[in-house]
Parts: C-alpha cells; structure tokens; sequence
C-alpha cells in the first residue's frame, strides 16, 4: 500500500522548515473578533473593525520587528485587511520574509460522556476554507484542541478524539498547501504539579503522533504547537531550568525527528516568563532533533497593548515595546537572552486566563 502523498510535499516541507528558521518564530495575531474585543476593551477601545485593523497594522509595520518572525497567524477576517496607505496585510508580510498563516477551526464544544472536555469542530467545508486560503495567500494553519487536567481528565475519550480530530484537519490542510501546525492545548488550570502535566503531555503527544501516522501526514510538512510543561497555575512555580528540563523530556520522548519545529504556546505565562523558559529550553543540553521556537499571542501583544492604549501618539512607543518582545524571543530560540526585555512595562504581568477560549 503506497503512502498519501500531496502535490504540495515540497513546498509544505520546505515552508515548514523555514517556519522554524534559528531566530525566528511566530505571532500569533489570530484572535477571533470577540477575543480581540476583551483585549480592546481593557484599554477601553471600541471593538470595531478599523480599530481591530489599526492594532494588526501597528503590529506588522513597527520597524525592524519582522527580521525576527517567519510566521503570522492571522484570523479571517484580517487575511482579507490591508494598512490605511492600502496595501494588503499578506504582501506586507511577504516583501518582510513573512509566510502568513490562518486559523482554521471553528472553536471547542462540549464532548458528550465527558466531564465538560471539549472537542474542536471546524472540519466541514474545511478542504474548500483551506483552498480558498491558500488562494489569498496562506501558506500554513492553526487548529487549537483544548485538554485539562483534573482527577480524571483527560479522558482516554478526550485525548482520542482531539487527536484525531487535529490528524484529520492536518492532511487536509496538506491536500491543499497549507503547513498545519498541529495545537494539542493542555490547560495550565489546577493545582497540579510538574510531574502530572509531564504525565499528561506525553499521553497527549503520543496519541497526537498515533493519529498522525494513521492519518498519513507528511510530518516534515506540520509544526507542533504544544503548551510547555509546567505546574498547574494553583501550585507553587517552579525554575526555568525545571521546566526546561521536563519539557524536553516530553517532547524527547513523544515528538519524531521527522517534526522540523516546535512553536510553543505561552499559556497565559508572562511575556518575560514565556521568553525566559524558551531560552532555558535551548540552553538545555541533550539531543534536540526539532528547533525550539515560539508562537505567541499574549506574550508577544501584551506591553504593546497597554503603551498603546488605541492612541495614535502612542504608536511609536508602542512599535518600541513590540521590538524589544520579538528581539527577546528570537534571542531566546538561539538560548542568548539576557533578560533585558524585561523592564517593557507589562512585561512580568500574568496574563493567565482560567479556561481560556479563543
């Protein structure tokens, strides 16, 4: 029996190795209008659509800020925008050396039999999204699976069935040219400690790569996007080398050499927090086979966010704070931050959400 193979295996594979490209990550700017409309609204900003746009244009114009991105993953709606002089968003990023990349699922429901875990729909009418995407640019996609921990949970059931929803919405993003990343979310909430979320991830990332296989997936053609392994957000923290440590245990023991990068999510940490924990992850010693990288949302946006405050005469000082966030993460993909990021106002705030939805 031959093995799937998509028209688009070589450009899937070399789009998903510069994703992971030393010094560079993504940002995750893909928050859904009502997301985005709790962030607006915490520095009192109308959530409207020119004010949606006038964040993303900040964000993708601050000077000097895309030399250390390979990705942006956008929400539909910005695919589509341009900046106020009117050139679209996704040719913006492209002259900066930016593939852009799009959400694709539809959120989580209720998984019934479960004690309120949840699966991701999203998979009708997917391969037609995907093409559609693909035409206006797109070259990779994100599809976020949700999972906690709890006496019981996750259910064999849970775990399952998140995994083969993300296998299935992978090989169809392939038989369409978009690179998945692969987003298995495990919830920093509980009082859980360290041990018990590594437990849990490796259950969660093997069933991931189970299902992968299965499902034929070109792994040299995904990204994984996976939480880091830390203690649940009610018990006591822990070093950076600490998580380090059993994060790359984890993935050592579960993700195939195959994988050409991981993008961690921040889960809510800080910005500095989430920075100084990928840094310690590539100062690590042992066999690495896949980059370390970031993708992220909060802890890439927060100190911007709040210098910018949806006031024109801010936008400057607010690009400043976005450069020295995305410096810092590049910085620490190649295990070099020396922690000077971390006077950006904002930056050590906790930006933990309790069961968070996008």
């Amino acid at each position: 029996m031959s093995r799937f193979k998509s028209k688009y295996a070589d450009e899937l594979i070399a789009n998903a190795a510069y994703i992971g490209t030393p010094g560079k990550g993504i940002l995750a700017a893909d928050e859904s209008t009502g997301t985005i409309g709790k962030r607006l609204a915490s520095i009192n900003v109308e959530n409207v659509e020119s004010n949606r746009r006038a964040l993303r244009e900040l964000l993708f114009t601050t000077p000097g800020a895309l030399q250390y991105l390979s990705g942006v993953i956008l929400y539909e709606e910005t695919l589509y925008q341009k900046t106020a002089a009117g050139k679209p968003f996704v040719e913006l990023l492209k002259e900066g050396g930016v593939l852009t990349g799009i959400k694709v699922d539809k959120g989580t429901v209720e998984l019934a039999g479960t004690n309120s875990e949840t699966t991701t729909i999203g998979l009708d009418g997917l391969g037609d999204r995907c093409k559609k995407y693909y035409e206006a640019g797109a070259r990779f996609a994100k599809w976020r699976a949700v999972l906690k921990i709890g006496a019981n949970e996750p259910s064999e059931l849970a775990i399952h069935e998140n995994a083969y929803g993300l296998a299935r919405y992978a090989v169809i993003c392939q038989e369409n040219g978009l690179v998945p990343i692969v987003e298995p979310e495990i919830l920093v909430d509980g009082p859980h400690d360290i041990e018990k979320c590594a437990y849990v991830t490796e259950r969660v990332l093997a069933a991931c790569y189970k299902a992968l296989n299965d499902h034929h997936a070109i792994l040299e053609g995904t990204l994984l996007k996976p939480n880091m392994v830390t203690p649940g957000s009610d018990s006591a923290k822990v070093s950076p080398e600490a998580i380090a440590e059993h994060t790359v245990r984890a993935l050592q023991r579960t993700v195939p050499a195959a994988v050409p990068a991981i993008v961690f999510l921040s889960g809510g940490q800080s910005e500095e927090e989430a920075t100084v924990n990928l840094n310690a992850m590539n100062q690590t010693k042992g066999k690495k086979p896949w980059r370390l990288t970031f993708s992220y949302g909060r802890a890439l946006q927060q100190s911007t966010l709040k210098t910018w405050g949806g006031k024109e005469e801010n936008v400057e000082k607010a690009q400043s704070a976005f450069l020295a966030r995305a410096k810092a993460n590049s910085e620490a993909t190649l295990g070099s931050y020396k922690g000077d990021a971390k006077l950006v106002e904002g930056a050590s705030e906790s930006l933990h959400v309790k069961d968070y939805k996008y």
